[in-house]
């Protein structure tokens, strides 16, 4: 169903406490590890520079065939927030550029995941807003031209890259891939990532010592 728009609840403080953790090396990947490997959407959809970004998810509908610029999102995003677009995994037509983008940045949305396209990446790597997308192409919608804002619903449960999401769930983001977190388990998935980033930090400092396969299966059971 479009035009439905409606709100989700910020958690800044449990926000800060996935930003800590999200700190360490490949944090998608400490955070997929965290759910047995679960919420880790489709390995196309990636940034098309490095970054990494971690925020709360305010979803977007929009209807395959007849798409258009998420703009209403970006008017209703706030600070933390990540915009994670169903765009039906369409390649060929574009739901976000660099003017969207540093738009977004204003509001202090930290960036787009999009089940779908991408464009303008050489302006949006230059202003740091970064956006993941299956494909990057010129083609974009017919917003600009049209004045149509409304074709779309916003903070509705979505899929995007394979992965049923909520609004106000929890996204890693990284240059590896995306990880979600569902907000109904994300305090008790934070925690779990922090042992395990700190089990995977403490495993690397032996590494770094030397130290045989034998050892390290000796002294943690497993990699």
């Amino acid at each position: 169903m479009l035009k439905v728009f409606n709100d989700f609840e910020r958690q800044p403080v449990l926000l800060a406490k996935f930003e800590e953790v999200a700190k360490c090396y490949s944090a998608s990947c400490v955070f997929a590890d965290a759910q047995y490997r679960q919420g880790v959407m489709d390995s196309e959809i990636k940034p098309p520079f490095p970054a990494r970004i971690v925020g709360q998810a305010l979803t977007v509908q929009l209807s395959p065939g007849d798409l258009v610029d998420p703009l209403r999102a970006i008017e209703m995003g706030r600070d933390g927030d990540i915009i994670v677009v169903d765009a039906g995994g369409d390649r060929q037509t574009s739901v976000c550029g660099g003017l969207m983008g540093g738009l977004a940045r204003n509001r202090g949305i930290r960036g787009m995941i999009i089940d779908g396209s991408g464009r303008d990446i050489d302006e949006l790597e230059a202003i740091g807003w970064p956006i993941w997308a299956r494909a990057i192409t010129a083609r974009g919608t017919h917003t600009m031209y049209s004045g149509r804002k409304d074709e779309l619903s916003i903070n509705v449960p979505i899929q995007c890259g394979g992965v049923p999401i909520n609004p106000g769930d929890f996204v890693v983001a990284d240059t590896i891939g995306v990880t979600v977190v569902p907000v109904a388990s994300a305090e008790t998935v934070v925690e779990l990532a922090r042992e395990q980033a700190a089990r995977e930090q403490k495993t690397r400092e032996w590494v770094a010592q030397g130290k045989t396969l034998e050892e390290l299966l000796n002294e943690f059971g497993r990699l």
